[in-house]
C-alpha cells in the first residue's frame, strides 16, 4: 500500500515515532471554526453559487463507516470548490420520523421525540468531530414542528392539484410494524425495514399520482448525463414504460371477457392458453359452484400468503404452479377457444392481472406450458429457419416473420405488431395502449411518529382540506404505545376530535401519518431558506441554489428517494415555485465499507467504531485513510493497517514542515538562478497541483489525488537532503503540499498553515494554480528500435533537433551491433518519444 511505502526510511515503530498532537488541535480548530462561523454562507455573495450535499441521515444514535465515507466525500468537495473560488452551500440535517424511534418508545418507555433528539445530539457532535465544513445555522430536523408544518403544505398542494387521493385498495402490510408499505418499500417479499414477510390486505389509504408524471420522468432521464448510468436504467427500469395493445378475449355466453395488455400483439395466433393473477375477480367467479371451486380457494389463498414480490414474475427461474379453471375465452383473431388458467408468475399489480400464454415466444409462458403439458403453436420464426414446437427446449423470442398468422403470414414481426393493431381496432377487438410498471405512491402509514396529514372528515362538508394559515397540525405528545395497535393516533380523542374548518360543526382528524419519504422528497428546497416562516421557501432562494450541483448518497436509493424527489420536483416546477425540472445536477453513488469480505454490520461482528478511530488516531487520519483506500464509487476493504499508514503519513508531513519553518520565511515567487535540482521539485510540485487538480476536478478519484501528493513529499523529502536548498522553491513546495492536503485533512493543514506564518483560515485560500512553464521537461527519454524491437533509450534535451535524436541513436552501442553489417533505409522517429531504425 502506497501509505506504507511513504514511510521515512529508518523510522522505527509506531511507539518510538514523534506525533503530532491530533486531539489538541483537532479540539482547537473544530472550536475556532464554530466560533468564527467559518462555514456560513449567504445565498449572494460575488461568488458563482455552488451546492454540495450528501443525503441527510435517520438519527439513529451513532455515525457507521459508511457515514464517514460520505461526508468525508462531501467535505472535500466542499472545501475544494471553496478553494476554487465558489460560494458554497454545504448544509446537513436529519431524517427524523420514522419507525426505529417508536419501536424504542415501546421498549424502553423513550418518547420518540426524546429519543430523537438525544441520537440527533449524540450525531451532531460526531460529525463536528469529523472537521465536516457544514454550516449549521442551516440545520433541519423533519420531525419538528417548523418542518413538517410544511410537509403538511406539501400534501395540501399535491391535494389541491389533484395529485392525492383516497382510495380502498390491496395493500402491503407488514404485520410486525403494524404499518402499509409501498411497492418500492418490499424487498424480497419481506418488510425493507425489518424483514418480516408482507401480506396483502385490503385497507382505506391515500395515494400521490405519482403516474401522471410517469412520462415525464422517464423522458427527463435523458436531462441526467451527471448521474451513473445504473442508477437511470434502475429507474426506467421500475417507470416500465411498455407500449402494446389491449385485447379483449370474450367469454362465451357473457357479454364481458378477458382484457390483457401485450406488448406482442404479433404473436396473437400464437396463444394456447389464458392466465390470470391470484387476485384477479374474474378467478373465483369463474369457478363458483364447480367441482374445482375449493382446489382453486385453496391456491388463491396460498398465492396472497406469497406476496407478489416475491413471486415468479419475470424470474424465470422460479418455479412456477397453476390450475385450469375448467373455463374457455376466445381468442378475437382466430376465433379458437383457449383454456383459462390461474396461475402464481402473473401479478395483478401489473398490466392487467390477464397474461396470453404465447409458450412458443415467451419463456415463462413455455415452461409453464412445458410443466402442465400445454400446446406449443409457433406464431413466427427467424428468416431461413422453420421451428418444430414438438423439438422446442426453450421459448424463441423473436418472432422474424410471422408463420400460422392467417392473413399476417410472412410480415416481419414489427410491420406485423402495427398491422395486428390497426385490425384489431377495426374489428372492435382492442386497442393501441401504454402501459407502466410504475403505480401510485402510496402515502398512508398507520403510525404515529410522522407528520399527520392534514385532512379533516364532517359529516356534512365530507373530506375538509386544513386550512393552510392551520398548519400545522400537532402530533399529541400524550401518546402510548401498546403493542398491536394498528394506528396509535386514533387512540386519542383529544386529538381525533375537532371542529371542521368550514361549518363550525364537529369532525375528526385523519389519524394515518405520512410516509417519510415525503419528507425528505423536498429537504434539499428548505436547505436554502431554514428560517422562513411564511413559505417553505422563497423561489428567490430557490433559484439561488437548485439544482443541486452534486448530491452523494447511497445506490439503494436510486429507485426509492431520488425517484420521489424527482417527482417532487416536477409538482413544485409546474406550480411555479421553483425554476429547475430536476433537482439534482450530478450524483455520486458511493460504495459499501466493507470488512473480512463482508459489510459492516453488529450481526456479523465487523464494525470498527468511528469514535474508537478518532480517539487512537484522530479524525484526519480517518478521513485520509477512507478517501485513499478506493475510489468513491467503489467497494472499501478496511484494513488497520492501512489506517496506521495514514496516521504514519500525516505525522511525516508534520515533522516535514514544523522541521523547515525557518527556511519558509523567504517570499515564494523568487524563483532566479534555480539550479537543477530546484527545477527538478518545482516540476514535481506543478505536476501534483495539476494531477489533484483533475483528479478532483474531474474524476473525483480521490484516492490517485492523496497518491499523488503523498509521491510530492517523497520529492520533498529527497530536495532537502541536497547540502544546497532554495528557500523560495522550498516554500512553495510546503505551502502547496499543505493546500493540496487541507480538503482531506482540514484540522493538521489550518494548524500547519498558522505555524508558518499565515493568519487566515488555509481552506480561505485560493486553490494552487500550475505553471506550465514549470512543468516544461528539460530532458526527454527517447525509446530507441531497430527493425521494430527495442534496443534502448536515449536521454536528449526537450526540443533537440530530429537530426540530433537521429544522431546520437545510431551512436548507441546497442543499435550499432544490430545494425553492424546492414542499410539504413529508413528512421521513422516519432518527436520526444520514439526513433524506428530500419535497416537491412
Amino acid at each position: 500500500m502506497l501509505i506504507e511505502q511513504c514511510r521515512l526510511e529508518g523510522e522505527g515503530p509506531l511507539a518510538r515515532e514523534e506525533h503530532y498532537n491530533f486531539k489538541e488541535i483537532e479540539t482547537k480548530w473544530q472550536q475556532v471554526w464554530e466560533e468564527r462561523r467559518s462555514h456560513r454562507v449567504e445565498n449572494k455573495s460575488d461568488r458563482p453559487n455552488y451546492y454540495v450535499l450528501e443525503m441527510f441521515p435517520y438519527p439513529s444514535g451513532a455515525l457507521h463507516m459508511g457515514h464517514i465515507r460520505n461526508y468525508s466525500i462531501g467535505d472535500v468537495v466542499a472545501r475544494f470548490k471553496t478553494m476554487r473560488g465558489f460560494n458554497v452551500l454545504h448544509p446537513m440535517g436529519w431524517d427524523a420520523f420514522g419507525m426505529p424511534a417508536e419501536n424504542a418508545a415501546i421498549k424502553h418507555g423513550t418518547h420518540p421525540a426524546e429519543w430523537t433528539k438525544q441520537n440527533i445530539a449524540k450525531m451532531r457532535a460526531q460529525q463536528k468531530q469529523l472537521g465536516t465544513s457544514y454550516d449549521w445555522e442551516r440545520e433541519v430536523a423533519t420531525c419538528l414542528p417548523d418542518y413538517y408544518r410544511w410537509t403538511e403544505w406539501m400534501f395540501l398542494l399535491m391535494y389541491k392539484r389533484g395529485l392525492a387521493y383516497k382510495r380502498k385498495a390491496p395493500v402491503n402490510w407488514c404485520p410486525s410494524c403494524q404499518t402499509v408499505l409501498a411497492n418500492e418499500l418490499v424487498v424480497e417479499g419481506g418488510c425493507w425495514r425489518c424483514g418480516s414477510g408482507v401480506v396483502k390486505k385490503e385497507l382505506e389509504q391515500r395515494f400521490f399520482k405519482i403516474t401522471d408524471y410517469a412520462d415525464r420522468l422517464l423522458e427527463d432521464l435523458s436531462l441526467l448525463g451527471g448521474w451513473p448510468e445504473r442508477v437511470r436504467i434502475m429507474q426506467e427500469h421500475w417507470i416500465g414504460k411498455s407500449v402494446g395493445a389491449e385485447v379483449t378475449f370474450s367469454l362465451p355466453g357473457q357479454e364481458r371477457g378477458i382484457t390483457v395488455f401485450t406488448t406482442r400483439q404479433d404473436t396473437l395466433y400464437g396463444v394456447t392458453f389464458m392466465v390470470l393473477a391470484a387476485e384477479h375477480p374474474l378467478v373465483l367467479e369463474l369457478v363458483k359452484g364447480s367441482d374445482r371451486e375449493a382446489a382453486v380457494r385453496e391456491f388463491v389463498e396460498k398465492c396472497r400468503r406469497q406476496h407478489e414480490m416475491a413471486r415468479p414474475g419475470e424470474e424465470a427461474d422460479q418455479e412456477k404452479e397453476g390450475l385450469d379453471l375448467g373455463v374457455h375465452c376466445i381468442n378475437p383473431v382466430n376465433g379458437e377457444k383457449v383454456p383459462i388458467w390461474v396461475a402464481n408468475y402473473v401479478l395483478m399489480g401489473y398490466g392487467t392481472g390477464a397474461v396470453k400464454g404465447v409458450p412458443a415466444h415467451d419463456q415463462r409462458d413455455f415452461e409453464f406450458a412445458r410443466k402442465y403439458d400445454l400446446p406449443v403453436r409457433v406464431g413466427g420464426q427467424p428468416v431461413g429457419e422453420v421451428l418444430d414446437p414438438d423439438l422446442m427446449t426453450e421459448a424463441v423470442p423473436a418472432a422474424g416473420v410471422l408463420v400460422n398468422s392467417g392473413p399476417f403470414n410472412g410480415l416481419e414481426s414489427e410491420l406485423a405488431k402495427d398491422k395486428i393493431a390497426d385490425y384489431l381496432e377495426a374489428n372492435g377487438w382492442g386497442k393501441r395502449a401504454v402501459t407502466y410498471r410504475l403505480r401510485d405512491w402510496l402515502v398512508s402509514r398507520q403510525r404515529y411518529w410522522g407528520a399527520p396529514i392534514p385532512i379533516d372528515y364532517c359529516d356534512s362538508c365530507g373530506t375538509v382540506p386544513v386550512p393552510e394559515e392551520d398548519l400545522p397540525v400537532m402530533l399529541p405528545e400524550n401518546i402510548k404505545f401498546d403493542p398491536g395497535v394498528v394506528s396509535p393516533l386514533a387512540q386519542i380523542p383529544e386529538f381525533v376530535n375537532t371542529t371542521c374548518p368550514q361549518c363550525g360543526g364537529p369532525a375528526r382528524r385523519e389519524t394515518d401519518t405520512m410516509d417519510t419519504f415525503i419528507c425528505s422528497s423536498w429537504y434539499y428546497y428548505r436547505y436554502t431558506d431554514p428560517k422562513n416562516d411564511q413559505a417553505p421557501f422563497s423561489k428567490e432562494a430557490v433559484d439561488s441554489w437548485l439544482p443541486v450541483d452534486q448530491y452523494i448518497g447511497g445506490i439503494e436509493h436510486a429507485v426509492l428517494h431520488l425517484l420521489y424527489s424527482r417527482f417532487f420536483t416536477k409538482v413544485l416546477y409546474d406550480a411555479g415555485l421553483v425554476s429547475n425540472v430536476e433537482p439534482f445536477t450530478n450524483l455520486l453513488t458511493q460504495g459499501m465499507v466493507i470488512k473480512d469480505g463482508a459489510k459492516m454490520s453488529k450481526s456479523k461482528g465487523n464494525v470498527v467504531n468511528p469514535e474508537e478511530i478518532f480517539a487512537k488516531y484522530g479524525a484526519d487520519t480517518a478521513r485520509l485513510f477512507i478517501l485513499f483506500a478506493a475510489p468513491p464509487d467503489k467497494d472499501l476493504d478496511w484494513s488497520d493497517q492501512g489506517v496506521e499508514g495514514a496516521w504514519r503519513f500525516l505525522n511525516r508531513v508534520w515533522r516535514l514542515v514544523m522541521g523547515n519553518k525557518t527556511v519558509v520565511s523567504s517570499p515564494a515567487n523568487e524563483y532566479s538562478l534555480l539550479e537543477r535540482a530546484d527545477r527538478d521539485l518545482r516540476r514535481k510540485v506543478h505536476a501534483t497541483i495539476k494531477k489533484v487538480s483533475e483528479d478532483i476536478e474531474e474524476r473525483f478519484n480521490f484516492n490517485t489525488a492523496i497518491a499523488a501528493i503523498m509521491e510530492m513529499v517523497n520529492e520533498i523529502q529527497r530536495y532537502l537532503e541536497n547540502d544546497r536548498q532554495h528557500r523560495g522553491v522550498v516554500r512553495e513546495a510546503l505551502e502547496t503540499l499543505l493546500l493540496l492536503l487541507a480538503p482531506f485533512a482540514p484540522h493538521i493543514t489550518e494548524e500547519l498553515w498558522y505555524q508558518i506564518g499565515h493568519t487566515d483560515s488555509i481552506h480561505r485560500q485560493s486553490w494552487p494554480q500550475w505553471d506550465d512553464k514549470a512543468l516544461a521537461q528539460e530532458e526527454i527519454t527517447i525509446v530507441v528500435q531497430v527493425n521494430g524491437r527495442l534496443r534502448d533509450r536515449l536521454v536528449v534535451a526537450a526540443g533537440s533537433p530530429p537530426e540530433e535524436v537521429e544522431r546520437l541513436a545510431l551512436k548507441l552501442e546497442k543499435v550499432q551491433s544490430q545494425i553492424e553489417g546492414k542499410k539504413v533505409v529508413k528512421v521513422i522517429n516519432v518527436p520526444g518519444k520514439l526513433l524506428n531504425i530500419v535497416a537491412k
